[in-house]
């Protein structure tokens, strides 16, 4: 407790998302945490965006969930991606930030309660090597190993394979996301043996039609998986 102060002394604690000063490692501003749209209250038991009205216990889904089959059970979602969501996303990916892992699993924890089966595998969605290589890290493996450590759950990175290259999903819409992601995730042939007969805790960092989890969940099932929920840090959903 005496060095961790003196290290304060020294390094003040600064926000996650700006240079303001905190009380607390890992923690956000005031206006940084205003800016940052957490989800709470009634969310769909299926994808996790938000819903109106009061919780009442029971299990409801939103129109995009009742209207597409997803292969997955149930998910869950910790923030919007918009505002600042969105920024601590972007710089987690693509700004070499891998020390917003450890407190975004902080924040996928909150939410992430009535997912945490006690013989669940957590995995991530996968990258595709090429991708991998130039960012030299995963994002979701990140997000998805620092999960497994505050829960005491096994966690395998390479569970899934994108063994196909696909195109980015930007500006594509619902049914070209699905089309491009066909036939391009599946198992690692040696991971088998991990997923017959358990459920599966897949991870990602953003959710927006669910392309590339129904695509990561199916794998999971086709193989022996006893169940599949999602679990994401932000999610797209639509404005009103």
């Amino acid at each position: 407790m005496r060095m961790q102060a003196a290290v304060h002394l020294v390094y003040p604690p600064q926000c996650l998302s700006c240079d303001a000063l905190v009380t607390t490692d890992f923690g956000l501003c005031a206006r940084c945490w205003r800016e940052t749209p957490f989800i709470a209250g009634l969310v769909c038991d299926c994808c996790g965006t938000p819903l109106p009205g009061e919780e009442t216990g029971g299990p409801v889904q939103c129109d995009d969930c009742l209207a597409i089959a997803r292969p997955w059970s149930r998910g869950r979602a910790a923030m919007l991606y918009k505002d600042n969501a969105r920024h601590l996303v972007m710089a987690l990916k693509h700004g070499d930030r891998l020390d917003l892992a450890r407190p975004a699993a902080g924040w996928l924890l909150r939410v992430a309660q009535p997912l945490l089966a006690p013989d669940a595998l957590i995995a991530p969605v996968p990258l595709h090597w090429l991708r991998l290589l130039k960012r030299r890290y995963n994002q979701s493996a990140l997000l998805a190993g620092a999960l497994a450590r505050l829960t005491d759950l096994p966690h395998c990175p390479d569970l899934l394979i994108r063994h196909r290259n696909t195109r980015s999903q930007e500006g594509r819409d619902r049914d070209g996301r699905f089309r491009n992601l066909d036939g391009a995730i599946r198992l690692h042939a040696r991971r088998r043996w991990q997923v017959e007969g358990r459920p599966i805790l897949l991870v990602d960092d953003v959710m927006t039609s669910g392309a590339t989890l129904a695509a990561c969940a199916e794998a999971c099932l086709a193989a022996g998986a006893a169940r599949v929920d999602v679990l994401v840090l932000t999610r797209v959903a639509k404005d009103g």
